[in-house]
């Protein structure tokens, strides 16, 4: 029955072929009734729960294929792509995007390592990709007690962080809880290194100021990098890039102002690597793929 609520708040909040951003934050909203074709895309640190259809994430030829039975669970910043080709208007695509805040689950991961008969806070990871999580009973009856405040304001007001805390501590609590446990842990300096790259994509960054960030040998810190990211450091530089820049574009930027938002000086450059990584030109890309661009870049 809780899935069936959750089902009726979406499709009571959210129009058809939509992602709807809530009152609450860090929450939306999506209902989508047609297919969304996989594109290359920058999956923020997130969890991506379907309550109807299903969609698709790839990373380093891995796919990641859930519905009503796993959530998605993204620790950090990765270069993926994603979207729900088999979508229709019978059997549409409804879910929550949960976008996890650093500070937050920061604060929730320090307070459970400090418990010494939580075994799990003492396990490690190297793994800080993309995983799969049972919807399990406690997952379930914290979202839903989040999307209830969507109905009311003073409520919301008074009691969002709290429920919000406590949907973050179910999702260390499921399957991938250690995964996320390990990436919000304050000595995950790589983790810090990418969230440093998402955040300053229009500035000149150079892998030896992120050496120093790190505190390590280029060697060792191209070496860690890749085990987190499954990408080199510049080829990741470049899809947050990119990334933010087909934003930019899809929003009304045109082509030369969202090449310069990311640090491009040359637009033949930014062109020709656009076009690489998405198969359309920049030009091309805000009208025919707005809709799905907008949709699967926040999914």
């Amino acid at each position: 029955m809780s899935k069936q609520e959750i089902i009726q708040i979406i499709q009571r909040h959210t129009p058809t072929d939509e992602l709807f951003e809530t009152e609450i934050e860090g929450i939306k909203l999506f209902h989508i009734t047609s297919a969304v074709p996989c594109t290359p895309v920058v999956y923020e640190p997130t969890i991506v729960a379907i309550v109807s259809g299903s969609k698709e994430a790839i990373l380093n030829g891995q796919h990641h294929i859930y519905n009503a039975n796993q959530y998605l669970c993204c620790p950090t910043f990765l270069p993926v792509e994603a979207g729900a080709p088999n979508i229709t208007p019978e059997e549409p695509l409804l879910g929550v995007y949960i976008s996890l805040s650093t500070q937050r689950m920061t604060d929730l991961t320090l307070a459970m390592k400090q418990l010494p008969y939580d075994a799990r806070s003492q396990q490690q990871t190297t793994n800080t990709g993309l995983s799969l999580a049972k919807w399990d009973e406690c997952f379930t009856q914290a979202l839903l007690r989040v999307l209830h405040l969507l109905d009311t304001p003073m409520d919301r007001h008074i009691l969002a962080e709290g429920r919000l805390r406590e949907l973050y501590y179910a999702v260390l609590k499921g399957d991938s809880g250690t995964t996320v446990l390990q990436a919000f842990s304050v000595d995950n300096t790589m983790v810090k290194v990418i969230s440093y790259m998402a955040t300053h994509v229009q500035q000149e960054i150079t892998i030896e100021e992120l050496c120093r960030f790190a505190g390590m040998s280029r060697a060792v810190f191209h070496r860690q990098f890749k085990q987190v990211t499954t990408h080199s450091p510049l080829q990741f530089l470049k899809a947050l890039r990119l990334n933010q820049a087909a934003r930019n574009i899809t929003e009304g930027m045109n082509v030369m102002q969202a090449a310069e938002s990311v640090g491009y000086n040359s637009s033949s450059q930014f062109s020709r690597e656009f076009k690489r990584m998405y198969g359309l030109s920049p030009k091309k890309w805000s009208s025919s793929l707005s809709i799905h661009a907008h949709t699967t870049d926040s999914l």
